[in-house]
């Protein structure tokens, strides 16, 4: 079964410095039927504004990715560590027992990203960071494998059985992934159009995917690209 979370139903708020869309419920946007889908708990897409981010604040308890789409992000912690991610990096944050850590776009152009929170296996773990970069080339016509639960093929490591593959398809080429037993997905297109097993994806939306043994992704772009995000899910 595919239950598709259209891009415009998501929840929205335009802070001026910060336009941002909600897949899931997340600060003032509550709805009772998109709380999360398995252990994905938060898909929020920002764009921030050029000298403009998040002051220092808390986190505790969750797996955080950001996935930069278009520009870069400047990131400093409690710990003193502070790094910018650009275009193809991936960032991963477990915030276990708690830290405190600010996210600015100090360069002269937006930046636009994906935010992701994960549910964690266990409270209480030793937070820890990774920055990885995962090039283009990586991501073209194929699943690139950007976090895992054992940090398989380079991806980074996340405190939960889940995987999350990136790709960017061209117009026509289709990929597939076999779905273990019991498992689930989350398909979230970034950009383009993507049939996934028959159902028709466009800019912004997600797919929340049951009961499914084989995906079929296939990039409906007649002359560009589909960029996607997808998660194997317990």
């Amino acid at each position: 079964m595919i239950t598709i979370r259209p891009s415009e139903e998501r929840g929205h708020n335009n802070h001026g410095w910060l336009d941002t869309h909600f897949t899931f419920s997340f600060a003032d946007y509550f709805d009772p039927k998109h709380m999360g889908f398995r252990d994905l708990r938060v898909i929020n897409e920002d764009w921030i504004s050029a000298g403009k981010g998040f002051g220092m604040h808390p986190h505790r308890d969750m797996e955080i990715i950001t996935y930069i789409i278009e520009g870069e992000l400047s990131h400093r912690d409690s710990t003193g560590r502070g790094a910018a991610i650009k275009q193809n990096d991936v960032q991963r944050m477990s915030a276990g027992t708690g830290v405190m850590h600010s996210e600015v776009n100090q360069s002269e152009k937006p930046a636009h990203l994906l935010q992701i929170w994960i549910l964690p296996e266990a409270e209480g773990l030793k937070p820890s960071y990774e920055d990885r970069t995962f090039p283009v080339e990586e991501k073209r016509n194929q699943l690139r494998l950007i976090a895992s639960h054992d940090g398989r093929e380079g991806s980074t490591t996340i405190n939960q059985d889940t995987s999350v593959y990136a790709s960017l398809l061209e117009g026509g080429k289709k990929i597939e992934l076999e779905l273990q037993p019991g498992r689930h997905a989350w398909v979230q297109l970034v950009k383009g159009d993507l049939d996934v097993n028959g159902s028709r994806l466009t800019k912004g939306d997600g797919a929340a995917i049951s009961g499914e043994t084989e995906l079929q992704l296939t990039s409906a772009v007649p002359n560009g690209e589909a960029e996607f995000l997808l998660f194997d899910l317990a």
